[in-house]
């Protein structure tokens, strides 16, 4: 069985998309990232999307115990294309019904310059079932992004991708999914140590 303890990096107090726009994380709250690395496993593998909020989080959370691996650019957060950077005011305004359709018809909608849910879930889903498949019986400890973890929250509960939306990820959380031949099972979404 892998287990795979999902992290969503430290907040970037940005007001507007962030995709694949890299901003760097605020990961002053050192209560906060000690109580995660007490509830992470010291024996695991960590690996984090190439995005500077990601690699910073888990260079806070890594020990020589936890094998880092390199990071991965398949692990970024899903691409809104040209509404990265805007306002959800000025996307609201300068795609009104497009918008409107990648949040509450999540699939197949395709932001401007961008990616959809449903790639954006393929593309983390290649990664995730290549590390499975080369190791089936490890923790991994996987800094990522809001929509990555998502994607993955929907594969473990077998949901649609607007109800996989309507969980809550917070920064600096993590979120438990286990992998046990095929069989995927969500031991705790959103978890604040």
């Amino acid at each position: 069985m892998t287990v795979w303890h999902w992290v969503r990096h430290g907040p970037t107090h940005e007001k507007t998309f962030v995709g694949w726009r890299d901003v760097p994380a605020d990961l002053s709250d050192t209560a906060q990232i000690e109580r995660l690395h007490r509830h992470l496993p010291l024996d695991a593998m960590m690996i984090s999307s190439d995005l500077i909020r990601c690699v910073a989080t888990a260079d806070v959370l890594g020990i020589p115990s936890r094998q880092r691996l390199p990071h991965h650019a398949d692990l970024r957060e899903l691409h809104f294309g040209v509404w990265d950077g805007m306002h959800f005011t000025e996307v609201s305004k300068r795609d009104p019904e497009l918008s409107r359709a990648y949040w509450e018809k999540p699939g197949d909608v395709v932001a401007p310059g961008g990616e959809s849910w449903n790639q954006a879930s393929a593309r983390v889903s290649r990664v995730v079932d290549a590390m499975n498949a080369a190791h089936p019986a490890a923790h991994i400890i996987a800094v990522a992004h809001f929509g990555v973890i998502l994607t993955q929250v929907q594969r473990a509960l077998g949901v649609t991708p607007y109800q996989a939306m309507a969980h809550k990820i917070d920064n600096l959380s993590v979120t438990t999914l286990r992998h046990d031949a095929g069989n995927w099972h969500a031991e705790a979404i959103n978890h604040l140590p």
